[in-house]
């Protein structure tokens, strides 16, 4: 099999507005396997009922994710693109793997560990506020990647474990029952540190220092604009390498511009102001004709709706095969 060949899944949460930081950590990477690969992408809404208990809000947040893929350029014809609660093998395949998982696997999961330390930290009870869709979050996202025969799942460094865990359960579960599901590979996407938000720190609604992806230009702007910085003036030289407004723009820049970029911030002469601006053009003008289409999409939430529906459909088959096979090995 070639790489062309192997089979690539990503999904993504629908659990708020995206922002810059979701498009370079985890869109770009969907789009660009997308042009050479056949591509499997969820709108993962069952993951974000441990956030969410609104169902308006789940199917605005779904709308939203899939008009920002399409926009941006996935690739309709190598993509599935569909809600990953239309498929409602997902459920059942999820409830058999429960009975091969260990119960120890499930207490590694970092985001069960992170939500003990939390409440720990809060001398609370310890499991206050976690249910068992928190939990046992790990088993349906190793369902999610196995129903479909995946090869490659893009993830970042901090998003591994859940490969790792649908590796290992697919090998618990080959093991009891016989050669079964494949054993997807977790594929580290290029090293994007730490997209930094306006104040600094890494760029997240629970910090409120998001830029929206596709906020109308006025506010993407404006939001640019409130970058902080350091109180150099615009005659000092500036390291780049420290600077908010550098890092946003390489992830939108070619390499002459972002040679160039550095170059006019070493060398001094041009004021933070300036360099704001020279950011906002950059990303305004890669995210213009997207923001167009999103919007037009956005408008028009019947044509969405046909596109999951579609998506569905065409990921259905490939569902109820490999469930069928988990059924043939489990009770004959």
């Amino acid at each position: 099999m070639s790489n062309t060949d192997k089979i690539v899944l990503t999904g993504i949460k629908p659990t708020g507005t995206p922002h810059i930081g979701n498009y370079i950590a985890a869109l770009e990477p969907a789009i660009e396997y997308s042009k050479t690969h056949k591509t499997f992408v969820f709108i993962a809404d069952l993951h974000a009922l441990n956030l969410i208990h609104d169902a308006k809000t789940i199917r605005e947040h779904t709308y939203q994710a899939a008009a920002l893929l399409i926009s941006l350029g996935l690739n309709m014809d190598n993509a599935i693109l569909f809600r990953q609660s239309d498929i409602d093998e997902i459920y059942q395949l999820n409830t058999l793997l429960m009975n091969v998982t260990p119960k120890g696997l499930m207490n590694r999961a970092h985001s069960y560990k992170a939500a003990m330390d939390k409440n720990i930290a809060n001398n609370d009870d310890v499991d206050a506020g976690i249910n068992m869709g928190l939990y046992t979050y790990p088993i349906l996202m190793s369902a999610d990647i196995l129903l479909y025969n995946s090869d490659i799942v893009p993830v970042g460094a901090d998003q591994k474990q859940h490969v790792e865990f649908a590796r290992d359960i697919a090998g618990y579960f080959n093991k009891t029952y016989g050669e079964t599901f494949k054993l997807p590979t977790p594929v580290i996407g290029r090293d994007t540190g730490i997209i930094p938000g306006l104040d600094g720190r890494k760029m997240s609604k629970s910090y409120d220092n998001t830029i929206p992806l596709m906020a109308p230009e006025k506010e993407l702007k404006k939001k640019i604009m409130r970058i902080i910085t350091d109180s150099k003036t615009p005659e000092e030289s500036k390291n780049p390498d420290e600077s908010t407004i550098f890092h946003l723009y390489k992830h939108f820049a070619t390499e002459s511009e972002i040679a160039e970029f550095a170059e006019m911030f070493r060398r001094g002469g041009m004021g933070y102001g300036t360099a704001k601006t020279i950011l906002f053009e950059r990303v305004n003008s890669v995210l213009s004709e997207p923001r167009t289409e999103y919007e037009r999409l956005m408008a028009n939430p019947n044509e969405i709706e046909r596109i999951l529906d579609t998506g569905a459909k065409h990921a259905r088959p490939v569902a109820i095969e490999t469930l069928a096979r988990v059924k043939k090995a489990m009770l004959g």
